[in-house]
């Protein structure tokens, strides 16, 4: 037979017990209840824009919306890919084509696709891809290097952006 503090200290194994699994219950209870945020892409580039993960979706998106892709090459520590995206999410006629008429994404690590760096691999570099899959070589900036845009060409980017929104309303006829 137990004695009466052998008793009295398995009982209180058995209330540690039990204390233990009950916590541990109601923690998993909590973390459940916790909404989960959806993954953003937008990287400060425009909030309301829906962005997509990868390049590879991208082409999948093209190919069922008939809409065009706009990929903008960028570096996180970059100075003038920061100057740029500062004015893009500020521009509310590129925030509204972009949200409406592209599929959008920023990219922050390089492809290997040579097709999207048509002239190389600098920053910051936006190049349009029309529902073919074809990277619009013949919509530039107005640069040495030809898909490079800074500050001071938010005005071409949207004219930019009505060509490439043009391009696929003919092609769609």
């Amino acid at each position: 037979m137990l004695s009466r503090s052998l008793k009295g200290q398995v009982v209180m194994l058995r209330w540690i017990c039990f204390a233990l699994i009950l916590g541990v219950c109601v923690s998993a209870a909590k973390q459940k209840q916790k909404k989960v945020t959806p993954v953003s892409f937008s990287r400060g580039w425009g909030v309301n824009i829906s962005w997509i993960k990868n390049y590879e979706e991208g082409l999948l998106n093209i190919a069922t919306s008939q809409k065009p892709l706009m990929v903008i090459h960028h570096k996180v520590d970059c100075p003038h890919s920061r100057a740029l995206k500062k004015l893009f999410a500020a521009d509310k006629a590129i925030q509204k084509m972009a949200k409406e008429d592209f599929i959008m994404l920023n990219m922050i690590e390089d492809t290997t696709d040579k097709n999207m760096a048509p002239d190389g691999y600098y920053v910051p570099r936006i190049l349009f891809v029309d529902p073919s899959m074809t990277v619009r070589t013949d919509i530039v900036g107005k640069h040495k290097l030809a898909y490079s845009y800074g500050p001071e060409d938010m005005e071409n980017l949207a004219e930019n952006m009505r060509k490439a929104k043009a391009l696929m309303q003919h092609t769609e006829l």
